[in-house]
């Protein structure tokens, strides 16, 4: 009875039956993969896995903050393009690499402090913001060295290179640590403390929230300087992972932060979520590139699969919140028992 009990508290929990589900698709993908070619399941790509999916996973949590307060952030992407290529410029002109990572870092934040303020207090439409606050993110990666990608960071920032990505700790590569540590704080914050349950109040009904005594430009600004916080550290990664900078780093990540929040079940209406399914949506998309790959799937091929199965999820969670599902199920008697 106590196992029971527990069992049915977890599941009482609002958004863990999708969890579990797509935890369970997971699974099958993980060994559906390792049949087709035995190399998938080694120790060597396990590693290596994991390693690609950290960053996946940090946009992610990104993404997921600012879609349970019922927003989006399309800037993500060009602030990784910006964290990186700030570090890597300031690297190359001398500076010591943990005060560029901070200046980065910094700039990454005003992107989401201006996200929240034009969101919040200017009532502009997230998407619209967020639009031109990729524009311009994207510009100044662009124009901060004249146009041109970095020389490399050199051998001084070799420490820098280690920490965040080539260098293990009890036999973990780094990144996978940094993305299990924010991972743990930004899990606690949102499902333990009080600004976590302003979010969910926040995206689940604005002006209920409000009229509660819950400070929604406060709340919904929070959420855009986490999503630019990890997107800084994930621009920090890809500088040390490349050894320079890149003007067009975070390309793309725009759909991979959507598709790793989406597909672990956070709703793209607000007020639903756990990052728990956004570990497991990050664990998708990078099982899905790293198993099509050794199948021999093109690039474009891998692409539409990740946008077929955003597109299902998000479909999914329409038909959810407007009870499409449950009247569909009427039709079907054997799917209810007979009294």
């Amino acid at each position: 009875m106590e196992n029971q009990s527990f069992i049915a508290r977890i599941f009482a929990i609002r958004g863990m039956g999708q969890v579990v589900t797509v935890g369970l698709g997971l699974i099958i993908l993980c060994l559906a993969f390792s049949y087709l070619n035995p190399y998938f399941a080694t120790s060597r790509n396990a590693a290596n896995l994991l390693r690609q999916i950290a960053p996946i996973l940090l946009i992610g949590i990104a993404q997921s903050y600012v879609l349970i307060t019922g927003q989006i952030d399309l800037s993500i992407g060009s602030v990784v393009g910006m964290s990186c290529m700030i570090s890597a410029t300031l690297m190359t002109k001398g500076f010591d690499p943990w005060l560029a990572s901070a200046i980065a870092l910094a700039c990454c934040m005003a992107v989401g402090l201006v996200n929240g303020l034009l969101v919040s207090k200017c009532r502009v439409a997230a998407f619209i913001a967020t639009l031109g606050t990729m524009t311009i993110a994207r510009g100044i990666a662009q124009i901060v060295n004249n146009n041109f990608n970095t020389d490399s960071i050199g051998e001084g920032a070799e420490v820098f290179r280690n920490f965040f990505y080539y260098g293990k700790t009890m036999g973990i590569y780094n990144t996978i640590w940094i993305a299990l540590v924010l991972w743990c704080i930004f899990a606690f914050l949102l499902s333990k403390t009080r600004t976590g349950r302003h979010i969910y109040a926040v995206g689940s009904n604005m002006e209920a929230a409000r009229l509660s005594g819950v400070s929604v430009p406060r709340t919904i600004t929070t959420a855009y300087l986490i999503s630019s916080f990890c997107a800084g550290v994930v621009g920090l990664i890809t500088c040390a992972t490349a050894g320079m900078g890149t003007m067009d780093s975070g390309n793309m990540y725009e759909l991979y932060a959507v598709a790793a929040s989406v597909i672990g079940g956070v709703s793209t209406f607000g007020g639903q979520g756990l990052l728990l399914g956004t570990v497991i949506g990050a664990g998708i998309w990078g099982v899905l590139q790293n198993g099509l790959q050794f199948a021999g799937a093109p690039l474009a091929i891998r692409n539409i699969v990740i946008g077929i199965i955003v597109v299902v999820s998000v479909l999914l969670d329409v038909m959810l919140r407007s009870g499409s599902i449950k009247n569909l199920t009427k039709n079907f008697k054997f799917l209810h028992p007979v009294k």
